[in-house]
């Protein structure tokens, strides 16, 4: 088993965790991996009907902004959330990210993006 290159947890930039969670194949394998621990990257390509060199390239954005943990077995190539990372260096971020991205709606407590803004 091998690790790749990941950013230690003080390294990891806001600006760049939401960049990467910006994109919406991102954020869905994102959901993904919240749901079930740790998924190969070739079963989340395959579930998100995205290229083989379009999965990786996202798989790799994640990775280097510290969002998921990606080692390798062999061929294989397990990812999983940072979770304890990310929530030490950014309390409650993952959690509301999560939830607005389950639900479709901003997380409780945070006004709505449309919130003041007169009906056309």
């Amino acid at each position: 088993m091998r690790l790749l290159p990941h950013p230690a947890t003080e390294s990891i930039q806001l600006t760049e965790v939401l960049r990467a969670l910006s994109d919406p194949v991102r954020m869905e394998i994102v959901v993904r991996l919240a749901v079930q621990v740790e998924q190969t990257c070739s079963n989340v390509g395959e579930e998100l009907g995205v290229h083989k060199s379009t999965a990786s390239h996202h798989y790799r954005t994640l990775r280097e902004a510290g969002v998921v943990m990606t080692r390798q077995v062999g061929r294989l190539k397990f990812m999983r959330l940072r979770r304890d990372d990310l929530d030490a260096r950014f309390p409650g971020l993952l959690d509301a990210v999560l939830a607005a991205a389950l639900t479709g709606a901003p997380p409780q407590g945070l006004p709505s993006a449309t919130a003041g803004v007169p009906d056309a």
